[in-house]
């Protein structure tokens, strides 16, 4: 994952002792940089202590940040003492920058209250949230209203707002291939292109058919066929899958490779139910693993506002996700259910895994049509879902966001599968259904339900239910 690169304004005012400017300078930089983060910041030389005080200041640290626009990926505002408010704001402003904004305020301590050594930045913190609300400056803030900046609790501060920036960067024109026709009997995966337009989001669609006639150009000896087909072998076990279902998913992946190399995109989401099974004799779960494993989130059914929501909680991690159903209840335990897909999960997140046939549309097909899921348990652990959806009535991209576990509870079952525990499930569900949510989740094994929340809801102003 790429290092992520912050803009940092030290405040300053001087009425209040400026020596804990250049301490609370050289402070945050320093934490910056122990935690793997890079900084953009003024030097000692450029202004009093690199802190940002008056008019002159602001313009030279909104000069410095426009110039290193491209690699700013989020601006972390620090006040060792008060501050001035006013050259905050104008920074921010001037600067040009359209990224997320932390803001953090060192404690005081008791017994070092005297006007030679108090900081007063819970105060000036306020003020400086004032001047950039009023100036409709999103901004966000600090779990405690101050904070040690050398602390455990401002780590975890710092890890949500890195989180933050990369959801928010990340959504500024993403590229979202959809292959083929959604499937008729899947309503619930309908969205607006228009309306994701509106956000910045763009879809490349094509027809199943053209994918379909360019992998009947495939010769079974081309070079590139064969080097898929050991790209499949290498990921996961293939023993017990016919040759030839083998090859007709290397000449399919390989085309989809193509196009989405070609495409420039972020994601897909693929006509699978039935057609390919019928006219192709494959599923796509393999294939769609392989991608969503290295970070091209795919999804089924042409859900295309899922796997919008699986390119969030990857944003969000780092780490793959994966598109499940909310499927059945958990014998009678009102927190927890299973969560399934037939299954293209990306193999990180398996406990066990291995290459089967669809069951269930090998019970009308035959299973020699069937072959490439991915079977396994989820892996117990911490989880986080998320949900996003176009509301085509109200004009807006929707979302939920939750946390929950996997669980070891028994369970015998088939495809991808686990028990997730989610506390107060049943609300969840109400809410799901009162709605108009999908049926499909996107979970990813991290614990970043709070800065997708604020991501979504402080920046890209999208409308936000945030599970506890």
């Amino acid at each position: 994952m790429k290092k992520t690169t912050f803009g940092v304004i030290v405040g300053n005012r001087g009425f209040f002792p400026d020596i804990l400017a250049k301490q609370g300078r050289k402070s945050i930089l320093e934490v910056l940089q122990k935690n793997g983060f890079n900084s953009v910041a003024l030097s000692m030389q450029e202004t009093k202590y690199g802190a940002v005080e008056t008019f002159a200041d602001a313009k030279k640290c909104a000069a410095l940040f426009a110039k290193n626009a491209e690699k700013i990926n989020g601006i972390i505002v620090t006040l060792p003492n008060f501050g001035d408010e006013k050259a905050v704001a104008e920074t921010v402003k001037r600067s040009g920058l359209n990224v997320p904004i932390l803001i953090h305020a060192e404690p005081d301590t008791q017994g070092k209250m005297s006007a030679s050594n108090r900081r007063d930045s819970f105060c000036g913190k306020i003020s400086v949230c004032n001047n950039l609300r009023q100036a409709a400056i999103p901004y966000t803030l600090t779990s405690s209203h101050t904070v040690k900046v050398e602390s455990a609790e401002f780590k975890k501060d710092l890890e949500d707002f890195a989180s933050i920036c990369r959801i928010v960067n990340g959504l500024k024109n993403p590229r979202f291939g959809a292959i083929g026709a959604r499937p008729a009997a899947f309503n619930t995966v309908r969205y607006s292109e228009k309306i994701l337009e509106l956000s910045g989001i763009s879809v490349e669609t094509i027809d199943l058919s053209e994918i379909l006639g360019r992998v009947a150009r495939l010769s079974d000896n081309d070079r590139a066929v064969k080097r898929k087909l050991e790209a499949i072998k290498k990921y996961i076990s293939t023993k017990s899958v016919p040759a030839d279902s083998l090859l007709k998913m290397a000449k399919f992946g390989l085309v989809i490779d193509r196009w989405v190399k070609d495409m420039e995109l972020d994601g897909t989401a693929v006509q699978c139910w039935t057609s390919l099974e019928e006219f192709f004799g494959i599923v796509p779960c393999t294939l769609m693993s392989m991608m969503s494993e290295t970070l091209l989130p795919s999804a089924c059914e042409v859900d295309i506002t899922g796997v919008l929501g699986m390119y969030i909680l990857q944003l969000a991690g780092g780490m793959p996700s994966a598109l499940l159903d909310w499927n059945n209840n958990y014998g009678s335990d009102p927190d927890k259910c299973i969560v399934f897909h037939c299954s293209n999960l990306p193999k990180s997140i398996f406990k066990t895994l291995k290459m089967h046939f669809q069951e269930i549309i090998a019970g009308a097909m035959g299973k020699e049509s069937a072959y490439g899921t991915i079977d396994g348990r989820i892996a117990a652990g911490k989880a986080t879902f998320c949900r996003t959806t176009t509301d085509d009535t109200a004009g807006i991209i929707s979302a939920y966001v939750g946390e929950g576990k996997f669980t070891n509870d028994k369970l015998d079952t088939f495809g991808g599968y686990g028990v997730m525990k989610v506390s107060n499930l049943q609300p969840l569900m109400q809410y799901i259904c009162k709605m108009g949510f999908e049926h499909h989740v996107a979970v990813s094994l991290t614990e970043k339900a709070d800065p997708i929340a604020q991501a979504l809801d402080t920046y890209m102003g999208w409308e936000v239910y945030r599970h506890e």
